[in-house]
């Protein structure tokens, strides 16, 4: 698996809000779409701040897991 660090993330477009985050601060994540090596995440309180970019198919196999529950807090 390769994965991978952009250093300022603020120079990506399309960066949208997690469905499960409010609009009330505290922790947000944000993804961008259309980015051409796997999904870029970061934190929505350091826009400039780095993105972990993880692999498409293991972005979705995460994304998954949360919708079923299979993963708890």
């Amino acid at each position: 698996m390769t994965e991978h660090t952009i250093r300022d993330a603020a120079a990506l477009s399309g960066w949208r809000k997690s469905s499960y985050s409010s609009n009330e601060g505290g922790s947000c994540v944000e993804v961008s779409d259309g980015y051409h090596s796997g999904v870029p995440v970061r934190d929505s309180k350091a826009p400039q701040g780095p993105a972990l970019v993880f692999p498409a198919t293991g972005w979705t196999s995460f994304i998954t897991a949360v919708k079923s529950g299979e993963l708890s807090a």
